[in-house]
């Protein structure tokens, strides 16, 4: 770039001195008086043009030894630099013989000892498995930290590495045959965190209260099961925690938790009753309204029999508030009738009294013939509804066809739990209306039987 330049300004300055120099000649023809002066003054420029063009040409030259001096430098440096490459290629290439060569040396020199770096780092990336699920790492953590860049490395291990890995299995060794309290950040199922004092029992659970806890070890936290153990479990637990010395008993899952998670899967009472889905639903309200019949028909026949044993006391005083009191009344209307008569207008008085008693336990016995036929039609339409699930989808995944063999099942399971307290409840209430109803048969005969001794 500079020699360019200074190409540019040698043109430029010659270009210059030839634009003088014909002013000059000019200037000096307009001054000629005479074609004498005239020819001399074109002698002179003649001469001081050649001057100036032969002080060109050694300019010109003079540059011209310079651009070649230029190139001839450059080629060298090139030829250098040539060289200096194929030096650097050769040594390049003996280094890396020489590093080949150190290379099996150090192979041969560690011997046996590559054997134990494999052992090592087997040992610490199945140590890390273990460290990083174990429950004691909500009480220790940060225990895999080192054991990760020993798996990891592709050198041989340093004493403290080794140190650190023995560490490791001892600690985990050790406290899994200990039940201990500590304190801990817990976070909530609500996404709210709270420090709470938990009891690690060995590796295998985590107890705080009365709950049962889990350790992430993705997040690194201690949580709540998203459903507790029903049953006592919950209860010994807490009496577990709250124990300071001595033994006490407690529930223990033996998977290191899985038996746990699968409890959050479980259906729960309620959600297996909202599997019965509509047929369900009505096989609720006809248990309810059954059980509601009969309890109405038990208070009322009970009090109906209350008052009856209150008239059996004092038979002479009849009264309209009981069947016993009405027939009684009926009695002593009809005193002066002869004893067929009067047992035909006695018995048409119970026939009377018997439809009050006896309304409403026959409902019962209906409803509870239809429960289990309601249970048998959910059965029905959970089957249907799980061979229409295997015609679109085919059997390859159960969980298709899952909810309608539910709904099949708890139906079933439904009706025939509906009709086993109809049932029951029948029974009850259709006795007391039976010996109500006796007791009037039995007042009945009497009064026919003393009246017949009078006659």
């Amino acid at each position: 770039m500079n020699k360019l330049v200074k190409s540019l300004m040698i043109a430029a300055a010659v270009t210059l001195s030839a634009g003088t120099t014909l002013a000059a000649q000019a200037q000096d023809t307009s001054e000629a008086k005479n074609l004498d002066e005239l020819l001399q003054l074109v002698e002179k420029n003649r001469v001081s043009s050649r001057e100036l063009n032969a002080e060109r040409e050694r300019e010109f030259t003079a540059a011209r030894a310079d651009k070649q001096a230029m190139l001839n430098r450059a080629k060298q440096q090139l030829e250098d630099e040539k060289a200096r490459g194929k030096r650097l290629q050769n040594e390049f290439s003996e280094n890396e013989v020489a590093l080949a060569n150190k290379e099996q040396e150090l192979e041969n020199a560690k011997g046996t000892l590559g054997e134990m770096f494999g052992v090592v780092r087997g040992a610490a990336t199945e140590t890390i498995g273990r460290i990083a699920t174990s429950i004691v790492s909500a009480q220790y953590p940060g225990r895999e930290d080192v054991l990760q860049s020993l798996s990891e490395a592709k050198e041989l291990p340093t004493l403290e590495e080794l140190e650190e890995l023995w560490q490791a299995l001892l600690t985990e060794m050790v406290q899994s045959g200990k039940v201990v309290k500590f304190d801990t950040e817990v976070t909530l199922l609500d996404g709210g965190t709270e420090q709470r004092e938990v009891v690690r029992l060995g590796t295998f659970n985590l107890i705080s209260g009365d709950q049962y806890l889990v350790y992430n070890d993705t997040t690194e936290q201690v949580q709540p099961l998203g459903r507790q153990p029903e049953g006592g479990a919950t209860g010994q637990a807490q009496e577990f925690f709250n124990t300071e010395s001595g033994y006490e008993g407690v529930f223990l899952d033996p998977s290191k938790g899985q038996i746990l998670g699968l409890l959050t899967q479980k259906a729960t009472l309620s959600e297996r009753y909202h599997q019965g889905g509509t047929v369900g639903y009505v096989i609720t309200v006809v248990l309810i309204i059954g059980l509601l019949i009969a309890l109405y028909k038990l208070i009322t026949l009970t009090g109906a029999a209350g008052k009856i044993r209150s008239q059996l006391k004092n038979p002479e005083s009849p009264k309209d508030s009981n069947a016993l009191g009405r027939i009684l009344k009926v009695y002593q209307e009809n005193k002066s009738a002869d004893p067929e008569n009067l047992e035909l207008k006695l018995d048409e008085a119970i026939l009377r009294e018997t439809p009050k008693i006896d309304s409403g336990v026959n409902v019962i016995k209906i409803f509870a013939a239809i429960a289990p036929l309601l249970g048998l039609l959910g059965t029905v339409v959970g089957m249907i509804g799980t061979f229409q699930s295997i015609t679109l989808f085919g059997t390859g995944d159960p969980k298709i066809m899952a909810g309608d063999i539910s709904m099949a099942l708890v139906t079933t399971a439904m009706g025939l739990i509906a009709a086993i307290p109809l049932i029951l409840a029948h029974s009850i209430v259709a006795s007391r209306a039976k010996s109500i109803v006796h007791i009037l048969d039995e007042q009945a005969a009497g009064i026919v039987a003393a009246h017949s001794e009078k006659e």
